[in-house]
């Protein structure tokens, strides 16, 4: 690429800091902003990086900085509500040469690692920034920020997140994002558990779905998944006071035969509980100067266990597209088309999944009962390969 030579990137989560690394390799000077006046140390629950996205760090020269923190998942086993088991398959593709399977760490731990690296590496990352709007130059574009601060590059790339500021300045009539009607929680605790270390274990409840994996230190790390037919605002959700929702939990997986009441009785501190929502299709991703990659462009409801790792992918597709083009209106297109399909399929996947967690009494009845064959046959076919078994190699 010969014209676009620096870059701002809005957003200092997960894609920011790795898309700021992949352009940096490309050639471009990228700067960081992120809207709070702070990074996000201990803030989250955890995460799962999938094989593909771990790929995508070891083309970026990260994957080591990353699996220093947290512990390999290489098997997801399913259980009823009643504790009936109903199959398993393995995390990743068993014929792998690598060995890479999925990796569980602490959300804190992955952001502080990619930020650091990303200032190791000379990324300039600036806090209290929160962008406003754009204006248009001659040859490029000027961020507009809250506290009145401007920063002109020759592209912009919004990485933040979910309610993407970028996203609606690209196209004032983008859609919000779906909400799914579940809640999430979690939290980290002692207690006893079936399974290997590792192991993810998922049950579906009568009325909420629960997961648990053992770490090797023998911390229990879990989440739930509790129904919430009507979304909830900002303002109700934190008004739920923390022994409220411990005691919706341990009322709500009372009637199942499973380990998830005490785990959350054992648990001293449970994650209030957020919203969950996903991106059925953002129709419009860029213009010549901005374009947005991670869930600011297409969300996928935590189901998928592939928001960060699709958001890796993105930053090195829009790295090497910026990088063999002869400009950005040119890559951007190009990064578009290598990515879209991928994405909104891995998006309607997921839906499919969460509607799992929430079916009516007849619904779980066959759920329970076709969910084996479901399994079985996954874990034959090789199942989710078609998203793990993706490879971009930045050569």
């Amino acid at each position: 690429m010969t014209k676009s030579r620096t870059a701002a990137v809005i957003g200092g989560g997960v894609a920011g800091p790795v898309t700021a690394m992949a352009l940096r390799r490309a050639g471009i000077e990228a700067t960081v902003f992120e809207a709070y006046a702070h990074g996000a140390e201990g803030v989250g629950s955890f995460l799962t990086v999938a094989v593909n996205g771990q790929r995508a760090l070891r083309e970026l020269e990260l994957l080591d900085v990353v699996r220093r923190h947290g512990f390999d998942c290489p098997r997801f086993e399913f259980v009823s509500g009643k504790g009936k088991p109903l199959g398993g398959f393995p995390a990743a593709p068993e014929r792998t040469a690598d060995g890479l399977t999925s990796r569980t760490l602490r959300r804190t731990d992955l952001y502080t690692a990619l930020r650091d690296e990303a200032l190791r590496r000379g990324v300039p990352i600036e806090y209290g920034k929160r962008l406003v709007t754009t204006e248009r130059t001659s040859d490029g574009v000027t961020a507009v920020f809250a506290d009145g601060s401007r920063f002109t590059a020759d592209i912009l790339v919004g990485a933040d997140g979910l309610l993407s500021r970028t996203r609606d300045l690209i196209d004032p009539a983008a859609p919000k994002p779906r909400y799914v009607p579940l809640l999430n929680t979690g939290g980290f605790t002692r207690a006893a558990v079936p399974g290997d270390p590792g192991t993810m274990v998922m049950y579906f409840g009568r009325d909420a779905f629960f997961c648990h994996m053992l770490a090797p230190d023998g911390v229990v790390w879990w989440f739930a998944n509790v129904p919430q037919v009507r979304e909830l605002s900002p303002a109700e959700l934190a008004a739920i006071t923390p022994d409220q929702w411990r005691r919706r939990l341990i009322e709500t997986f009372a009637v199942d035969t499973t380990p998830a009441r005490a785990v959350v009785e054992a648990t001293e501190q449970v994650a209030q509980p957020w919203n969950t929502y996903d991106f059925p299709s953002v129709p419009t991703w860029h213009d010549d100067r901005m374009v947005l990659v991670g869930d600011a462009a297409h969300a996928a409801s935590p189901t998928s266990g592939q928001g960060a790792s699709l958001a890796i992918e993105d930053a090195l597709v829009l790295a090497k597209s910026l990088r063999d083009a002869p400009d950005a209106a040119t890559a951007f297109p190009a990064y578009e088309r290598e990515r879209r399909e991928r994405v909104e399929r891995v998006v309607a996947e997921a839906k499919k999944r969460s509607a799992d967690k929430m079916p009516g009494p007849i619904g779980r009845v066959v759920r329970d009962l076709v969910l084996p064959l479901v399994f079985a046959r996954r874990a034959k076919s090789g199942g989710d390969d078609w998203v793990l078994s993706h490879e971009i190699h930045w050569a």
